[in-house]
């Protein structure tokens, strides 16, 4: 059991990465849209590339989106209202008329027959005005037909044939016209106006229903296809009928072949696929990119941006496929190359636009796009610390998404017609979201512990905090951390190396001689030397301590765990040579442990060149009337001592690089130290 224990700590970091490698597949996989994938790829406006298709089983042809809300349209716009005719209403009329009456027409001056007779003629106006009965007010056409509900039974008829209140005096004039009592109209008009109120209400509740029963009849089909029957022949283009049944046979190959019985088939065919993919990232990463594979925080980091632009794709494709292009897909290989290098984000990019093919429609279309993009992006995003650099590659990136978009189109389609004007809306919208890598930058850097090229601009500011309380507590070292830092900056250039990172970690590598300036050389002032009243071993101790230090300075200040590496490692594990040989001579038994540095070795390009160019700087500051051939010399010992004493074991750097770095440094120091003409007096 032990011995499993010990097995398991020592390979935890492989066993990480199987972790992340199965997590991801899962989660890649529980993304994915649950059906079969159609085995052919066919696009509007394009030849058919594959054999003559016949109809593997019988299916419908099924009507386009367009479609289907056309119909709707026509249906609502072609809908009859119904109304409802309260007979209550009537009934209260009818009572006020008879009230009304006896009211106005007690008064005349006629025998009771006669009176009769003229009551009978108000009652055939008010059966005429009450006859379809009357309604508040003109809404529609006049020549619409409704349907009018009464007594349960729905009668269709004219709009015009309802009453308003504008309608009642013509009915009162051609009555009493036809029965010959004129004589009596304004009295009529009177009462009428009195009593008569609307009696037929528009039922939006019927309407609504009947609408939705009529759309509910609406046939998403338009005819069959029969098994066995030919649907396109090898060659032939794709067009309008032939493009739809292909949709239709594409949908319901789908359903088809996503049943209980190939649930599984189908979650194993995209596992694979999706584990695949996910292998040749570990693969590229192990052969080429080892540093990064070795360190599971930057490995977690590829894999966490891959699962949110998969996982954000999905999301958007859900909801409205129309939407895909504002996923803003190139911020990956940014925000890779602005952490890491072109090549991996474009390797990572190409990858996950591969694992997309299966989310979204027309993937040929959208993998080209997206490819096109993202080495855009690779090519023209350069030092994001530019404030203008990261708009004029958005603005780049967006004019190649509206060229091929408009090319696509053109192949489909033949000409410039039936553009889609909203995608172009989508493209901008997508360049405005890319923008925001420039936050997302600044998140990562604090979830994940990384250092991009605009933090370390804001790091070389010899104004920050730090640095000025360096050049007030100890001016020589802060003089001596601005030669190494063009030093090593040079020579990181030569070599190809991180020369922004080497000159930031060069600006802070000795913060650490703040807590004892006077205690070390090129901050002595005067003749005084503190060394001088302490014995070696106290004052070796001083000297290494300036390391831990420094780190725990740099801890406090919140400095990134790669500049660090520069305070930790630009010693490393070398003899404090000095004070080691005055014990000696004070006791010939001195052991070594108490004057050598800590550690570190250097373990890269960049640590190993600052090294070289500390050491280097700090010593030439000894040499008296240096020459051109005594600083040659003088490089060769000191660079030559540290590689046998196997300092740059660690480091991934060749014995090509070291000699293109002791060229730079002896340039350098022969310019700082060359002879000026003497001035006469």
């Amino acid at each position: 059991m032990p011995k499993f224990l010990d097995n398991v700590y020592r390979n935890q970091s492989l066993i990480y990465k199987y972790f992340l490698y199965l997590v991801s597949i899962f989660l890649i996989v529980f993304f994915l849209p649950k059906g079969g994938k159609f085995k052919y790829e066919f696009q509007k406006g394009k030849p058919w590339q594959y054999e003559n298709l016949y109809a593997p089983f019988d299916f419908s042809i099924k009507k386009t989106e367009t479609e289907i809300a056309q119909e709707r349209l026509a249906i609502q716009n072609n809908q009859t209202d119904y109304y409802t005719y309260n007979d209550a209403e009537v009934a209260a009329a009818q009572e006020a008329f008879d009230t009304k009456f006896s009211d106005l027409f007690s008064n005349l001056n006629v025998s009771a027959r006669q009176l009769a007779a003229i009551k009978t003629v108000g009652e055939e106006i008010f059966d005429a005005i009450y006859a379809n009965g009357v309604i508040a007010s003109d809404t529609q056409n006049a020549s619409s037909s409704i349907y009018l509900v009464r007594d349960n039974e729905a009668k269709r008829m004219l709009y015009q044939d309802l009453y308003t209140s504008k309608d009642i005096d013509a009915v009162i004039s051609r009555t009493l016209r036809d029965k010959g009592y004129r004589s009596y109209r304004n009295l009529f008009t009177t009462l009428f106006t009195d009593i008569v109120k609307p009696n037929v209400f528009y039922d939006e509740r019927l309407t609504q229903k009947e609408q939705e029963d009529e759309i509910s009849k609406i046939s998403y089909t338009r005819g069959n296809i029969d098994e066995g029957k030919l649907i396109i022949v090898k060659g032939e283009v794709v067009e309008a009928e032939n493009f739809k049944i292909l949709n239709s046979l594409k949908e319901e190959y789908k359903s088809e072949l996503w049943t209980a019985n190939n649930y599984y088939f189908i979650l194993f065919g995209y596992t694979i696929l999706v584990a695949l993919v996910l292998m040749m990232l570990f693969l590229f990463l192990k052969k080429y990119r080892e540093e990064i594979f070795r360190n599971n925080t930057k490995v977690t980091f590829i894999f966490f941006n891959i699962l949110l632009m998969v996982f954000v794709t999905t999301l958007v494709v859900k909801y409205n496929e129309t939407y895909v292009y504002v996923v803003p897909l190139c911020i990956l290989p940014l925000i890779l190359k602005t952490f890491f290098d072109a090549r991996l984000g474009l390797y990572v990019h190409v990858l996950t636009v591969l694992i997309l093919g299966f989310v979204v429609p027309n993937s040929f279309e959208y993998i080209f796009l997206q490819i096109i993009a993202g080495i855009v992006t690779i090519l023209s995003v350069s030092e994001l610390y530019k404030r203008a650099n990261l708009f004029i590659s958005v603005g780049q990136i967006t004019l190649i998404y509206i060229v091929g978009y408009l090319a696509f189109h053109i192949i489909h389609e033949g000409n410039l017609d039936n553009i889609v004007w909203l995608a172009f809306g989508f493209f901008l919208l997508n360049g405005m979201i890319t923008l925001f890598a420039q936050p997302l930058i600044y998140i990562y850097e604090k979830m994940f512990g990384l250092v991009s090229d605009v933090s370390l601009l804001e790091l070389s500011d010899t104004n920050s905090r730090l640095l000025k309380t360096l050049s007030n507590k100890a001016p020589g070292t802060f003089h001596h951390s601005l030669q190494v830092a063009n030093l090593a900056e040079a020579a990181a250039n030569e070599i190809g190396a991180n020369a922004m990172l080497v000159r930031v970690g060069a600006l802070y590598h000795d913060i650490g001689k703040m807590n004892h300036p006077t205690y070390f050389t090129e901050n002595q002032i005067t003749n005084v030397n503190p060394h001088d009243e302490l014995n070696p071993k106290d004052s070796a101790k001083i000297i290494i301590d300036h390391v831990i230090e420094g780190i725990e300075m740099a801890r406090k200040n919140n400095l990134p765990d790669r500049v660090i590496d520069f305070i930790r490692t630009h010693h490393g594990t070398n003899l404090v040579y000095y004070f080691y040989k005055k014990q000696q001579e004070l006791d010939t038994h001195t052991s070594r442990e108490h004057f050598t540095y800590p550690g570190p070795i250097p373990f890269s390009k960049e640590t190993a060149i600052l090294m070289m160019a500390d050491s280097v700087e700090a010593a030439s500051k000894s040499l008296k009337n240096p020459t051109f051939l005594m600083i040659n010399e003088f490089v060769d010992r000191i660079i030559s001592a540290q590689m046998q004493a196997g300092q740059f074991l660690n480091a991934n750097i060749t014995f090509k690089e070291i000699e293109a770095v002791k060229k730079i440094l002896k340039q350098k120091l022969t310019n700082i130290y060359h002879l000026r003409v003497e001035y006469p007096e």
